[in-house]
């Protein structure tokens, strides 16, 4: 990790089931980005299926291998960036076919599972791989999608580049697992509901202070099926600082450099990581005062 790495987080509203209609979507999102010089792309949470129960079933899903993705592949091979987006993936019930092998990416045939809150990264020779899955599902993802059985980094020029789809981020051991493994920066495609936003502003912006990290938030927003999603798309640096930020317009991106001397400087300074305690020991109970 010697070079800067100019990255966007980019976000619009997607069409619940539309997988063709969402794909033009983010193909237009990776153009704009490539414009401003973004080397990575993050697209929202379940972006390319939409946040709807109307686009989770099995029928919409996507593959690593789906051809819905072509157009995809193409402006990431000719932008040379990569690309990060969320999509409910089928899987197979073993999980072998994201460390590298195994069940067949289409999800057919035996070992097949429910689908997954899956991150798709498009790298820029136009090559699709899947990661990572959401391994914190929120309320009623429960009853739709299975959980992720592992944490995952990529890594794009020398950076190291924690995954976490939006619930995860809510957990600080999630980045922090990421960051002790080496991560500099820590990638959250979400969707947060409008009302939300001030937890939205939070979470994430602790993630980065916690561990003296980037990170990169890509939030979905307009409507999608019955919900309206606020936006707030944004890069923050080692020490929770949004050095851009968008609202809840759409389309919309948000582009920052991630420099490798910041992270440095950042854990020097605040040392977190190093002293965090493995255990907080037994816990103790005084009551204090006359009952």
């Amino acid at each position: 990790m010697n070079v800067s790495l100019r990255v966007a987080a980019a976000q619009a509203e997607c069409v619940p089931g539309d997988v063709p209609a969402n794909v033009a979507t983010a193909v237009s999102l990776v153009g704009s980005a490539a414009d401003r010089g973004a080397r990575l792309v993050v697209l929202p949470e379940l972006f390319l299926t939409g946040y709807d129960p109307g686009g989770w079933a099995v029928e919409h899903a996507v593959a690593t291998d789906d051809p819905r993705l072509e157009p995809l592949r193409e402006v990431a091979d000719e932008r040379g960036v990569v690309v990060v987006t969320g999509a409910a993936l089928r899987r197979g019930a073993d999980r072998r076919d994201h460390r590298g092998g195994g069940a067949d990416d289409d999800g057919h045939g035996a070992g097949h599972d429910r689908p997954t809150v899956g991150l798709l990264v498009v790298d820029d020779a136009g090559a699709v791989s899947a990661p990572y899955d959401k391994q914190h599902l929120f309320d009623a993802e429960r009853g739709f999608f299975g959980p992720g059985d592992h944490g995952a980094s990529i890594v794009v020029d020398g950076w190291e580049l924690g995954l976490g789809v939006c619930y995860d981020g809510c957990f600080p051991e999630h980045a922090a697992a990421a960051a002790r493994d080496g991560a500099a920066a820590y990638l959250c495609p979400s969707a947060y509901l409008v009302g939300s936003e001030h937890r939205r502003d939070l979470y994430y912006a602790a993630r980065a202070l916690d561990n003296g990290i980037y990170v990169v938030f890509s939030g979905l927003t307009g409507r999608c099926g019955d919900h309206e999603f606020n936006g707030g798309s944004a890069v923050y640096d080692p020490e929770g600082r949004a050095l851009d930020r968008v609202g809840s317009e759409s389309p919309a991106v948000a582009v920052a450099d991630l420099h490798p001397a910041e992270v440095v400087r950042v854990q020097r300074m605040n040392p977190i990581a190093r002293d965090r305690l493995a255990s907080l020991g037994d816990r103790t109970r005084q009551v204090a005062g006359a009952l």
